[in-house]
């Protein structure tokens, strides 16, 4: 039998699909910075993204074992994607949770100079912006999303959106020009303002 380091990833999705546990060591061992790598990027946090990484490897096991890989020559693509939807789903979930009641607090949150750089109407404002965007960004596809949440909230370059997402730097650059002008023409039709003044 050939030496597992030397096979391709889908020679080592095959041969751990037949049983050969050893062959995930190696798709394991080749990608594991990779994809921890992009989690943390997007979370900034590593316990968190430790468990995400987890899940995602227990996710690739689960679909070879049970016989539902199809992604021929993509297996890194492949990975990095179902990282990228447990990320997403990371963050609804904890969108859900956090809930603050003023009621709960000695302090009140809502009105406390310490806790602000600027008025409360300011804050308010740019609160609103911050919020239009999301919902901007929501409408985008889901290519388009990706790529602009990797260059402005993750900073990352052209070059490293390609690699994570697995396409060229003409797409991705392609992408984020269209969730520009996407997100422009979605504020106009909902008459949203996204400047202060």
């Amino acid at each position: 039998m050939r030496d597992l380091k030397l096979m391709s990833d889908e020679e080592l999705v095959v041969a751990y699909a037949h049983g050969n546990n050893s062959a995930f060591d190696i798709l394991l061992n080749r990608h594991q910075s990779n994809v921890y790598s992009y989690i943390y990027f997007i979370v900034r946090n590593r316990e968190q993204a430790e468990d995400i990484f987890q899940e995602t490897f227990v996710k690739a096991i689960m679909t070879i074992k049970q016989g539902r890989y199809t992604e021929n020559g993509k297996f890194r693509a492949w990975i990095n994607r179902i990282a990228h939807n447990l990320i997403i789903d990371n963050y609804r979930q904890e969108k859900n949770e956090q809930t603050i009641s003023n009621d709960e607090c000695e302090v009140d949150l809502f009105n406390n100079h310490k806790l602000s750089d600027g008025t409360i109407e300011d804050e308010m404002i740019k609160s609103q912006i911050l919020m239009d965007v999301k919902k901007l960004i929501d409408y985008l596809p889901e290519n388009q999303k990706e790529v602009l949440l990797l260059r402005y909230y993750r900073d990352l370059s052209f070059k490293e959106i390609a690699d994570i997402t697995g396409v060229s730097i003409n797409t991705a650059l392609g992408r984020m020009r269209y969730a520009i002008l996407n997100m422009r023409r979605i504020a106009e039709e909902k008459n949203m303002i996204l400047t202060v003044d």
